[in-house]
């Protein structure tokens, strides 16, 4: 058996992200929270108001012999637009900022290589605003959060 390995994104809106990696072979789990801030424990309400530094970031554990790391960051690529600075569509705040919280210096290096690939690619007009930053304490969401799309039958018509 294989160890799992840890990868956190911030792409917008949680719940289509953490759908869009939840569906992705290889991937053994998923579950939105947040990241990158000031406060221990916050409350979505907390983070809605943009004071406690936070992202709504979505936190996959993987087989890695099944999905690579610069797999699931080719998917991150793909959900969102990463060019604009603290917004996704509607959502804005710099809770909805686009992000990677690296957990090894390895995919350190593979998420600025990556990001270098993509701001090259011509793909978007615009330079590429995603933060790379270590993984910080990462504060699952309420329950009520988790797995949003797949309890109320919703789907997310971000990138995928």
């Amino acid at each position: 058996m294989s160890e799992y390995e840890k990868a956190t994104f911030a792409a917008g809106c949680f719940w289509g992200v953490e759908a869009a990696f939840a569906n992705v072979a290889g991937v053994i789990s998923t579950r939105v929270g947040y990241t990158g801030g000031t406060v221990s424990n916050p409350t979505y309400e907390e983070v809605c108001t943009g004071r406690t530094g936070h992202a709504e970031a979505v936190e996959v554990t993987y087989d890695p012999s099944l999905v690579s790391f610069d797999h699931l960051l080719i998917r991150f690529w793909s959900l969102h637009d990463p060019t604009t600075k603290d917004r996704q569509g509607p959502d804005v705040g710099s809770q909805y900022r686009s992000a990677i919280f690296t957990h090894s210096r390895e995919q350190e290096e593979k998420a600025h290589a990556s990001l270098e690939r993509m701001d090259r690619s011509g793909r978007f007009a615009r330079p590429i605003v995603t933060e790379i930053l270590p993984a910080s304490d990462f504060w699952p969401a309420e329950e009520y959060h988790q797995q949003y799309f797949r309890k109320h039958g919703h789907s997310c018509g971000i990138g995928f």
